[in-house]
């Protein structure tokens, strides 16, 4: 199992040492922050957290394996149309996939619509080629194979986490913000799209220094819709000792207790692997081109990342994982 120095190892140090002898990173070859150093399971040699490329925002679960005893390249899905349209769950014929719908209604937690005058949110706008957006939906697949992650695009109810009558925005401190009826249309219209393999122009790719990350695959105006935040729905007291690095809030409630989180770890789709920004750095901040949103959907809390800004293709995507409450560590993001 994967561990830090104050963790207990699987299998036991040599008889001549202790977990705290002679460690040092192998990346910096300081010995500094312990609490940060884990062990390859392999070769137990020591890496900080936050040398690693991809970081590493926590230790993680089951065996660990440094770079030089792993490879890091994941192996691609296959790009053969019925696999990728099977794994998705896409609800029409093969056929049916490469005729592109010519009908487009164009029109995410903090204030950002209220603040733009309450402008409309816009659907995204898939990419014509249907080749295209079968490798868009391939990228997706190989990083969720990699990360033994099943697809889902909705908030799960799971047996033994909260259910779903405790997502009840009412409970938010200080309100949540509802989603206008328009928008909320726009919202459905992105779901609908999205069955019927009208994929957003996203394309996740493995990056060495920030792990699987996603990138504008065209042009992506302000204000559209990028995807739904999903996962698991849990109380977040049950999660306190998680040491998943993707749990986001999904109601942030007066009593504690009544806190909902959403756990990407099992079922998820395209926004675990958008990356967030260093927010104790301009240059960091400068790369934000999402905004993190809580609304009120139906009587429901929902999670949405939204563009703040155009986005040009190419470019990679992004969001403060903080947001209002700063409690994610960031401060040595890439």
């Amino acid at each position: 199992m994967a561990s830090s120095l104050g963790r207990r190892r699987t299998h036991a140090p040599k008889a001549s040492s202790t977990l705290n002898d002679d460690v040092s990173c192998e990346e910096c070859g300081g010995g500094h922050s312990p609490s940060k150093l884990i062990l390859c399971d392999k070769c137990d040699r020591g890496y900080h957290l936050f040398c690693l490329r991809p970081i590493l925002p926590s230790v993680p679960k089951g065996s660990w394996f440094c770079p030089s005893c792993s490879n890091h390249k994941p192996k691609s899905f296959p790009l053969v149309q019925t696999k990728i349209i099977d794994f998705f769950r896409i609800q029409r014929s093969p056929e049916a996939l490469s005729n592109q719908d010519t009908r487009r209604k164009r029109k995410r937690g903090g204030g950002l619509v209220v603040s733009k005058k309450k402008r409309k949110l816009l659907a995204f706008v898939p990419s014509e080629d249907p080749n295209r957006r079968l490798e868009q939906m391939a990228s997706l697949a190989t990083a969720l194979t990699k990360t033994r992650t099943e697809f889902s695009n909705q908030l799960t109810y799971m047996l033994g986490m909260a259910p779903r009558s405790a997502n009840r925005p009412a409970l938010e401190r200080g309100g949540m913000q509802v989603l206008s009826k328009e928008d909320t249309e726009t919202l459905n219209l992105c779901k609908r799209m999205m069955e019927r393999g009208e994929w957003p122009p996203l394309m996740v790719v493995f990056d060495p220094l920030e792990g699987f990350t996603v990138e504008a695959d065209r042009s992506i105006k302000d204000l559209t819709i990028i995807t739904e935040y999903v996962g698991d729905v849990d109380f977040l007291k049950n999660r306190e000792n998680d040491d998943g690095d993707s749990i986001m809030t999904l109601l942030s409630a007066s009593d504690p207790s009544r806190t909902l989180v959403i756990c990407p770890d099992k079922r998820s789709n395209i926004a675990r692997f958008i990356n967030g920004i260093n927010n104790h750095t301009p240059e960091g901040k400068k790369k934000q081109n999402l905004k993190c949103v809580r609304f009120d959907v139906g009587g429901e809390c929902r999670v949405l990342l939204i563009a703040n800004r155009d986005i040009t293709k190419g470019e990679r995507l992004y969001y403060d994982y903080n947001g209002d409450e700063h409690e994610y560590p960031t401060e040595h993001f890439v």
